[in-house]
């Protein structure tokens, strides 16, 4: 028994360790690729000529970024979507910030199921956690957890460091999450290829468009939390009733 804690305790200690290496590598990366981009991006034209001169690669740094915009989770992911439907087009920045996402949450939710809720406290706030305790006890977890992917403004990313605490198995979120995803995925590298295009009216209706849709979204987010939590609360309290 001692020595099955023992070695449960170095691997979670394995497991934290490769991870705050993996992220230190990855934002270092992003801060040397990004002072590259401020250098450059003086115009659209600019930028898509640095991104070709950076050959092949490109679509390994794009990844890159996509993956950094996830484990630090309080960078904007529209900004990085926008940005790969400047640089690649709409359907080959979409398939790259669909791939960086699904790579980046995966290992998340690994590392989640692996080390547990001490390596979420890691990068997510304490009072956040709680906020979404009530996936742990939902009935429609799968229903569920789509529709907090799909709706636009929710955070994901957030999101993404607790579902490893759930039931759900990294199949069923990596399929679950990339599908509902696609949506306010496409239409911000669509919004982000009208810039390129120099389309000005197509890319301001889409932003307006999704910048109306993410409010709503939010509220939305907000209204389905206190409704969770009201409905905890009521369960506590009767609960509380009946032992008394």
């Amino acid at each position: 028994m001692g020595t099955k804690t023992t070695l449960n305790k170095k691997k979670k200690i394995l497991a934290v360790v490769s991870a705050v290496i993996t992220v230190a590598a990855i934002s270092a990366f992003g801060i040397w690729l990004w002072k590259g981009i401020k250098t450059n991006f003086s115009s659209p034209e600019e930028f898509k000529v640095y991104i070709d001169s950076l050959g092949p690669e490109k679509y390994l740094i794009a990844l890159g970024i996509q993956f950094l915009q996830v484990v630090i989770a309080f960078i904007p992911g529209e900004i990085v979507e926008i940005g790969m439907g400047a640089a690649f087009g709409w359907f080959v920045g979409t398939l790259l910030c669909l791939g960086g996402v699904t790579l980046a949450s995966s290992l998340i939710f690994l590392l989640t199921k692996t080390v547990g809720k001490k390596f979420v406290e890691l990068f997510v706030d304490p009072g956040k956690i709680d906020e979404l305790r009530f996936l742990n006890s939902e009935k429609k977890l799968k229903r569920t957890v789509f529709l907090l992917y799909f709706i636009p403004g929710t955070p994901k990313d957030l999101i993404t460091y607790f579902i490893g605490l759930t039931r759900m198995k990294l199949v069923e979120f990596s399929v679950i999450t990339t599908v509902a995803r696609i949506p306010s995925v496409v239409s911000s590298t669509i919004g982000g290829h009208s810039l390129m295009e120099r389309d000005f009216l197509a890319a301001i209706l889409i932003f307006i468009a999704t910048s109306a849709v993410s409010l709503l979204g939010i509220y939305v987010y907000n209204r389905i939390l206190r409704f969770k939590r009201s409905r905890a609360e009521k369960h506590a309290s009767s609960d509380h009733e009946q032992h008394d």
